[in-house]
């Protein structure tokens, strides 16, 4: 299946923006993130077509995916 990842602000640092890929059918949010060697406890937000999503979330052909690091400041 056709997933179409996109990695924000710090998560784009050594990898891309937005990149179309192939994964096989069932494929679960947390395998992507193990893949992109994202740990899960930096994570801010993950977004499956525009909807808050988990990482135990099944993905399906034609999903985008948006990862959002945590934002820090003050």
């Amino acid at each position: 299946m056709q997933i179409t990842v996109k990695l924000f602000a710090t998560f784009r640092e050594g990898r891309f923006s937005v990149e179309g890929r192939e994964y096989p059918e069932g494929t679960r949010i947390a395998v992507i993130l193990s893949e992109l060697n994202i740990p899960e406890q930096q994570i801010g937000m993950i977004m499956v077509n525009a909807r808050h999503a988990e990482p135990d979330q099944e993905l399906h052909d034609g999903d985008t995916l948006a990862i959002f690091p945590l934002v820090g400041g003050g």
